[in-house]
């Protein structure tokens, strides 16, 4: 009876909702679950699909989809703002329950972290093209070609082809050529046989030593082409030494390319570190029982997060003003950044707070250090 008495009511009272959010389409069971519902039951309470038995049409697609995107847009905005302007704080309402109003931290880090990967590569690629557009020869056209008339232009050049195909100048040019006198060569040369017998890191380095000292005299040449040149073996892992070496060079003499290459990469560098610094969290502060594992992997996450959004700012600036001065700024607002956001979100004293802010850095840098380089190793490799 008294459900009786709450459809009636419900369906007796005027509503503003429109479309499939209609009362008149409001069923007595959810479609996607079974649960029982009532009239006055907008969205299923065990499943939070729309109770509503209305077909579906373009426009219901439609703006959903959008409506969607824009719930997340406003999410974003919303965890923007509090994010870098209330350290520590949305990490906190995060994990005291208050979610809806924000952003997924795992989404949204994963979010950041790929806009910055492919607008740190998009502006690379801008350098690269730049650099290749400003260092390509300009090209011998008619038109920079300045003569008083064409038959003077015809017989100029039929003279100049005659002198080259002369038998005597062309052996007056070999003799001149071999009489130069010869530059000593500083390669520094090993045989495959002298190699075979060295021991493993002094045949390697010593490979190593000999490909680069051929290569600074031969750059025109090709891996394969070069271990002929010194007649080693030319065998996929010295073809992919000697192109080390090739790329080594590169990196040595494009320093801005290498630095956006490696730059590009960090995003992954982080996300594999990020267990590891949740854990170093949760060990300095292993005496707040009250904060779990997953609770300091978002904070992590939301740290990291601004970490990249910083990045994602001050890489405009660095690339129109063509500097790495807002780089450091930014890394340098991140560290205050940091120890405002531990203070806000574990509520402990100042000289606590300071303290583990230092030892949290140390040993996090430390580490870091090691799997930045092993990453630059690996992705080296692979370049």
């Amino acid at each position: 009876m008294l459900d009786k008495l709450s459809v009636w009511f419900a369906s007796s009272l005027p509503s503003n909702e429109t479309g499939r959010k209609s009362l008149k389409y409001r069923g007595e069971k959810c479609l996607n679950c079974d649960h029982p519902l009532d009239k006055s039951d907008k969205y299923c309470p065990n499943c939070s699909q729309l109770n509503s038995t209305k077909k579906l049409h373009f426009n219901d697609l439609f703006n959903e989809f959008f409506g969607s995107i824009f719930a997340y847009d406003s999410r974003i905005i919303r965890t923007l703002k509090v994010l870098l302007f209330k350290p520590g704080i949305i990490s906190k309402e995060y994990v005291e329950g208050k979610r809806m109003r924000y952003a997924n931290p795992f989404r949204f880090y994963l979010s950041v972290s790929i806009i910055f990967f492919l607008l740190s590569g998009l502006l690379n690629k801008i350098s690269e093209l730049t650099q290749d557009t400003n260092n390509k020869p300009t090209a011998i056209t008619s038109s920079n070609i300045k003569t008083n008339n064409d038959k003077d232009a015809t017989l100029e050049l039929k003279s100049a082809l005659k002198e080259l195909s002369n038998p005597a100048i062309d052996s007056l040019k070999i003799e001149e050529k071999l009489n130069e006198p010869k530059t000593e060569s500083k390669l520094r040369y090993f045989s495959e046989q002298e190699l075979a017998t060295m021991s493993f890191r002094k045949s390697y380095t010593s490979r190593i030593e000999v490909y680069s000292d051929f290569y600074t005299e031969n750059k025109d040449l090709k891996p394969s082409d070069a271990l002929a040149e010194l007649n080693h073996q030319n065998s996929a892992k010295n073809r992919w030494l000697y192109k080390k070496v090739m790329d080594f060079d590169f990196f040595i003499n494009n320093t801005d390319f290498a630095y956006n290459y490696f730059i590009s990469k960090l995003p992954i560098v982080i996300f594999l570190f990020m267990p590891i610094f949740a854990l170093f969290i949760k060990l300095l502060y292993i005496r707040r029982k009250q904060y779990t594992y997953m609770e300091h992997l978002v904070f992590a996450f939301h740290v990291q997060s601004l970490f990249f959004v910083l990045l994602i700012i001050t890489l405009f600036f660095d690339y129109f003003l063509n500097t790495s001065l807002f780089t450091s700024l930014a890394l340098f607002a991140f560290l205050i950044y940091l120890y405002k956001a531990m203070r806000n979100f574990y509520l402990q004293s100042r000289f606590k707070t300071f303290v583990k802010f230092v030892i949290l850095n140390t040993l996090f840098s430390i580490l870091a250090t090691f799997a930045a380089m092993g990453y630059a190793l690996l992705s080296f490799s692979m370049y």
